[in-house]
Formats: C-alpha cells, structure tokens, sequence
C-alpha cells in the first residue's frame, strides 16, 4: 500500500507521497483522482520526494490537474516539514532540488516543536524571456494587459515558476474567480501563469487574492506572495520586510536588495494513512470521475 500525508500551509493543503513507494505510475490522471475531493483523498496538489543530485532531498510538485510545477512556497515548506518528521533530514537546515531551482530550508523550533519554515526562495526576476512573457526581451512593469474588455496594469515575475501581479485598490473575490483563468491562459504567457491580485496596505503590508495555475482559487500560495513581494517592491510601493495577508493566513517575506527572497511560515500535518487497494487500482488503470 502506498504511505502518504496530508499537510496544509495556511489552507494550502498538498498530500506527501515517496516515489519509491508509490504502488502504481504517477500519470496525470492518476494525480486528478487523487487530488480528488470526492473520489480520492482530496488536495490541492502532490509532493513527490524524489532523490536529487544537486541537493539534499528532490522535490517534484504537481497540480491538480495534473500538470508539474516548478515551484511552490507553500508545497516546499509542508515538504521540509515531513522531511523532518519522517526521520529523512537530521539537521534543520537542508537544501531541496526543485524543477525551479534548489532551495535552502531551515526549521524554527520551540520547545522541540517545528513552528515556522525559512525558505531561501531564490531571486526574483522580471524579465520577460525568464517568466516567460511573449512579446521583445524586456522587464514586464506595470504593462498593460487586455482582459476580456478590460485594460489591466499588470507586473510579471519567475520566482522560479511565473506570476502576473494586478495592483488594485480593492479585492473582490468574484472577480479573481472570473479574470483568474482568462489572465492564466492569456496568449501573451506561452506557459501559462499564476495570478495575485494585490491591493498595498502599507510600507510593510499587503493584502492578496490568488488565481494558481492548474489549481484555481487558492487561499494560500508561498511563491505567489513571493512574487507580490518582489512586484510592490519594483514597484516603490513596498520595503524590504513585507507581511502578505492571503484568506488562508499571513507569510512574512523578505525581499533584498539583489530581489532575492526569503519566506517563513507555518506547515501543519492534517493526517496520515494509506491508499487503499481500490483506489491505486483506479490510479493504474487511469479512471478518471467524469468517465465513472
């Protein structure tokens, strides 16, 4: 039977599962059904411990639509979490191999108990080729953008997988929930991109709606609130310590100078179990819910 364990960062929730151990081809369909909320164990993606020649522990991320991504500040601090709690990293401080790069984590503890995760997330970039963005090689900065009738000022970034930012002085949920997929498959992202809709509080704060690619409306993102970080700072709006407020919680970004970046928060085990027969039997042979 294939191990796994649910964990969520700020409502962000990931299940954790070994590759060595997983009983069946971890196919795209495979991946829907088990993020499944109804038909399988329920999440919004898979972290899949892999072995890395350029770091300590390898991290492969899926979405749930069965898409890989590069990166994930929230999958990347649960991950660290489950490293030490399985037994498999023996220092609190380790590297982890990404599709977006390798990241430096390290564990804060109180009394013996994780609390919060550091992640080095790497350095922001704005150029267009990096995110990538189509269009002649430049940073993408409050860029107009078209947007079913509408004339949107967006700032595009790669924390290691690309973000569009929206400035805006309110935060309507439905509205994400409309111009989230349009701007996510817009032609101008060849690989598609993650949404922040971000309104500015302050030198120190700001508040986030996210729209996350292959996932949809997400209460909580670490690399999105990266990305908003880096983006208000660009901007002049922000300094250099940022607390970004998403549904599901607050992160605490750093953003220097060079716009590298730094996140902390928490990562929560849920629970722990094991696949049951019947469900890696319709992993493998690719059942799908809207075929059942």
């Amino acid at each position: 039977m294939t191990r796994f364990v649910k964990s969520h960062g700020l409502g962000n929730d990931y299940l954790v599962l070994e590759e060595a151990e997983v009983g069946f081809p971890l196919t795209p369909a495979a991946i829907r059904l088990l993020c499944h909320r109804h038909y399988g164990v329920g999440s919004d993606g898979i972290l899949l411990l892999t072995k890395s020649r350029a770091a300590d522990f390898g991290l492969r991320i899926f979405n749930p639509d069965g898409s890989e991504a590069e990166k994930s500040g929230n999958g990347i601090r649960i991950f660290a979490r489950y490293l030490a709690d399985a037994g498999h990293a023996r220092a609190d401080a380790f590297t982890v191999g990404t599709k977006g790069g390798v990241v430096r984590a390290a564990l804060s503890r109180e009394a013996g108990r994780i609390t919060d995760v550091t992640v080095d997330m790497g350095r922001a970039s704005f150029l267009s080729g990096e995110i990538p963005v189509s269009g002649p090689s430049r940073e993408v900065i409050r860029e107009p953008l078209e947007v079913d009738g509408e004339r949107l000022s967006v700032t595009c970034v790669s924390v290691g997988n690309p973000h569009c930012v929206v400035l805006a002085d309110t935060l309507d949920p439905a509205r994400v929930r409309l111009l989230g997929p349009k701007v996510e498959h817009h032609p101008a992202f060849p690989n598609r991109i993650n949404v922040q809709f971000a309104r500015v509080l302050g030198r120190g704060r700001v508040t986030i709606l996210i729209w996350e690619r292959g996932a949809g409306f997400t209460l909580a993102s670490g690399s999105s609130a990266c990305a908003v970080a880096a983006a208000c700072r660009k901007n002049g709006l922000t300094d250099e310590r940022v607390a970004v407020q998403m549904p599901g919680g607050t992160l605490a970004i750093e953003v220097a100078s060079d716009f590298s970046l730094r996140m902390t928060g928490p990562a929560e085990p849920v629970c722990e179990g094991t696949l049951s027969a019947d469900l890696e039997a319709r992993c493998r042979a690719g059942w799908e819910p809207s075929a059942g």
